[in-house]
């Protein structure tokens, strides 16, 4: 699995982190992971072709107990199995870096 990591995030930090993630409604069901959504416009073409039967496509943020991994594979909530299903693109990657990033420093967590 291909994934970007964030480490030494002390404990409080955290906190508030995960809490927000809550409050935007990215919860999965699962604790520690979250599904952040991936834009519409940086669909592959074969994710926009599926994005009614597979969809919603999103990326997995796991928040362990001082870092993040953000998953680089696009999955498919409403299947397991599918051609949809692959890594991001060099431009989603990067929007979605840089999303992590910034919500980092507006919540003022000093790990970037």
């Amino acid at each position: 699995m291909r994934w970007y990591g964030i480490d030494d995030i002390t404990h409080g930090d955290m906190a508030t982190f995960t809490a927000t993630l809550k409050d935007m409604g990215l919860e999965s069901g699962l604790d520690g992971l979250f599904w952040l959504p991936v834009p519409a416009n940086m669909l592959s073409a074969i994710q926009t072709k599926h994005k009614e039967s597979c969809g919603p496509h999103v990326m997995g943020l796991e928040v362990e107990e001082n870092s993040l991994r953000l998953e680089l594979l696009v999955r498919a909530r409403g299947r397991l199995r599918c051609d949809c299903i692959g890594y991001a693109s060099t431009e989603l990657r990067n929007h979605m870096i840089g999303w992590l990033e910034n919500l980092l420093r507006e919540l003022r967590i000093d790990a970037v």
